[in-house]
């Protein structure tokens, strides 16, 4: 197994990955299976919201804009969620 360094951008990717799982947009990869669970989808944006706020200002224009866009995504998704 090759090592990933830990980043920014790495822990963003974590949490939006946990969001869209909640969502039912990606399998759960522990089994495979689709799950919902707005709950927790709302919880992991929530994160994302709060590592924007608290990160303003000191990020690099590659962060601030990978975090702006996996936010508008998640966003939409959520609101269109059933």
């Amino acid at each position: 197994m090759s090592q990933v360094d830990a980043s920014f951008s790495m822990l963003v990717m974590s949490v939006a990955s946990s969001a869209a799982m909640a969502l039912g947009l990606t399998p759960n990869p522990q089994t495979g299976k689709t799950e919902t669970d707005k709950e927790m989808a709302r919880f992991n944006i929530d994160l994302l919201l709060i590592l924007k706020d608290k990160t303003k200002n000191n990020l690099s224009s590659e962060e601030t804009e990978l975090l702006d866009q996996l936010l508008k995504d998640l966003q939409l998704k959520f609101v269109q969620f059933k």
